[in-house]
């Protein structure tokens, strides 16, 4: 009896084994509230962290709403760098409230830290000539040293660019030239190299040359009130900044004579286009021989030409 007794009690323990499922070893690996709060969470720490959020994401939206109203009061700052720094300014507090909040329920936030302390680094490394620019371009929109409309003068890679300004973003100021070029330049090369404003005074001066052969009878005064009064007569040319011409030269067999005018920053090419005609028109009335032409400077580093 006791035989088959052990045997029973053998296939008993033998059969228990074999159904004894085997341990999962996921169970071992799975992460709970416990693994990431393990002094456990009460309720004064929930509802703090509940009330950070909710207090930075308020202040988020409060700043950013006193972000595009600054803007708006400061003049020279676009639409597009009000809106983006606003946006910057509400993530920022935002994620302030997250951060404050999982610290309340004690979290470890240093690796969040860290992790976005090396991301923003990388961005600034990859995105460096871009940053460059923006902020060049926030400078520039700022300081008003450029506005749409108004005429510049740039560094370019083949010389001098000329242009009228069209649209101020946030990389490039973009130019359209009087040939019908279009040219962006970066806000960067503009801050830091040589700009020229020819439209901010409101006003340009161009010079036109005159040379006037001597004959009897002909006197220099009368011949400098004839083309003062054919400038001052021309619709283009300001009358609170009034022509003026200055004696070049004299030679025996001509007199070389400079006309200053003043003109619209924009409208140089055809007022002085009309001054020309008209002091040409005005010396061949007056039955004397000459020449009118533009003024234009020598290139650099070449000896002017004798007339």
């Amino acid at each position: 009896m006791s035989a088959p007794a052990d045997a029973r009690c053998a296939g008993a323990s033998w059969t228990h084994e074999a159904h004894t499922p085997a341990e999962d070893p996921e169970r071992h690996t799975t992460v709970t509230l416990g693994d990431l709060f393990p002094d456990g969470l009460s309720a004064w720490q929930i509802v703090l962290a509940l009330l950070s959020v909710l207090v930075g994401w308020l202040l988020s939206r409060f700043a950013r709403k006193g972000v595009l109203t600054l803007a708006k009061r400061t003049p020279g700052i676009s639409d597009t760098v009000s809106q983006l720094a606003a946006r910057l300014t509400q993530y920022a507090l935002l994620l302030v409230g997250i951060g404050v909040g999982l610290a309340f329920l004690g979290a470890n936030v240093q690796p969040l830290l860290a992790m976005t302390a090396v991301a923003v680094v990388i961005v600034i490394l990859v995105l460096r000539g871009v940053a460059d620019n923006f902020a060049a371009g926030v400078l520039i929109q700022s300081r008003q040293s450029v506005k749409i409309g108004e005429e510049i003068a740039v560094d370019g890679p083949d010389g001098v660019i000329r242009g009228t300004v069209q649209e101020l973003n946030g990389r490039s100021v973009v130019l359209t030239t009087v040939d019908g070029r279009t040219v962006h330049v970066p806000n960067a090369a503009l801050l830091s190299g040589v700009l020229v404003n020819d439209s901010r005074h409101g006003a340009r001066r161009s010079a036109v040359d005159v040379r006037v052969v001597r004959s009897d009878g002909a006197d220099l005064d009368e011949v400098i009130q004839v083309i003062t009064t054919a400038a001052s007569a021309v619709d283009g040319v300001h009358a609170r900044e009034h022509p003026v011409v200055h004696v070049v030269s004299i030679s025996p067999d001509r007199w070389m004579l400079a006309l200053r005018i003043w003109h619209h920053p924009l409208h140089g090419a055809a007022v002085v286009s009309a001054t020309v005609r008209s002091v040409a028109d005005a010396l061949e009335a007056a039955e004397l021989t000459a020449v009118v032409v533009q003024s234009q400077g020598p290139p650099p580093l070449v000896a002017p030409e004798s007339f």
